[in-house]
């Protein structure tokens, strides 16, 4: 089914000014989600997803949080904060007029949906996260992104000129998820570090008493085998949030190659939210602690 698709604008205020970004939408009507991609991702990665839910009616907006894809990329370490990302979204909302969204993502984008829902959660109408970024992820991640911080900081030539070799590549030749990739690796030093420096010294994802004190229904979807997305921090998660189901996707890359099954799945939660009343949903939660599980 095809549906409806507009490149939009907004823009905020930062510690480094103000700043642009870009958003895509899909479909319309006042179901709205919001997609957020994974850290140094571009928006454009949830693009098969957004297009698979605005068939379904939703109305969905993929956002490039400050720094990465088409939005502006500061070199001012002070710009980015899981806070300011959240803030963005919220700001997303007020732009285009929407009272609530079911709000989701990837990885980063996982960690600051949930962030949108302590911040302000009576502008969340649910939650989609994937792959949440949480106390198991702890060791790879400082291996993973503190050595691209070094790389950046102190052999800036690495990074930048990585995208000398990337940026020339026509996206519309290549696969999808390789057009990803290499919109992932066209970074410019200073702006990576200064991102990785942000999120290195501000908080990664709300306290284990803020997660469970977040009421609104909440989809959860943890992979086997991958150190830097443990399945054990999603299943947490789930565990924490006193509305949430938990899925356990069959491989890192099922989401990727083989969506139809989550894609399913994301789009029959987001609809639910819908489709339940708000104030239903308040009375309706299930003691914390305990979790509804799916594998499909």
């Amino acid at each position: 089914m095809l549906v409806s698709e507009r490149i939009g604008q907004l823009f905020v205020e930062s510690e480094a000014g103000r700043d642009r970004l870009e958003y895509t939408e899909y479909g319309a009507g006042d179901a709205w989600v919001v997609l957020l991609h994974g850290q140094l991702m571009p928006r454009r990665m949830h693009q098969p997803l957004a297009r698979a839910l605005a068939a379904q009616g939703l109305h969905v907006v993929t956002l490039d949080l400050l720094g990465h894809g088409r939005s502006d990329r500061p070199a001012d370490p002070h710009a980015y904060s899981m806070h300011a990302w959240a803030e963005q979204v919220l700001a997303l909302l007020d732009h285009l007029g929407a009272a609530q969204a079911v709000v989701g993502g990837t990885s980063l984008g996982a960690n600051v949906s949930l962030e949108v829902a302590v911040l302000a959660p009576e502008r969340v109408r649910g939650l989609i996260a994937e792959m949440p970024v949480l106390n198991n992820a702890l060791e790879a991640g400082i291996v993973a992104f503190g050595s691209l911080l070094l790389a950046a900081r102190f052999l800036p030539f690495t990074v930048d000129g990585v995208r000398l070799l990337t940026r020339p590549v026509p996206r519309g030749i290549v696969p999808f998820w390789a057009g990803i990739a290499l919109d992932t690796l066209d970074q410019r030093a200073d702006s990576v570090a200064a991102v990785v420096h942000g999120l290195f010294f501000g908080r990664v994802a709300p306290s284990s008493r803020q997660r469970r004190a977040i009421t609104a229904p909440a989809l959860v979807v943890g992979h086997p085998a991958d150190p830097i997305h443990p399945a054990a921090d999603a299943a947490m998660l789930a565990e924490e949030l006193p509305n949430a189901t938990f899925l356990r996707a069959r491989s890192i890359l099922e989401w990727r190659l083989r969506p139809e099954r989550l894609d399913r799945a994301a789009a029959g939660f987001a609809l639910g939210c819908w489709h339940t009343p708000a104030v239903a949903r308040r009375t309706t939660g299930r003691p914390s602690g305990r979790r509804r599980r799916s594998d499909g």
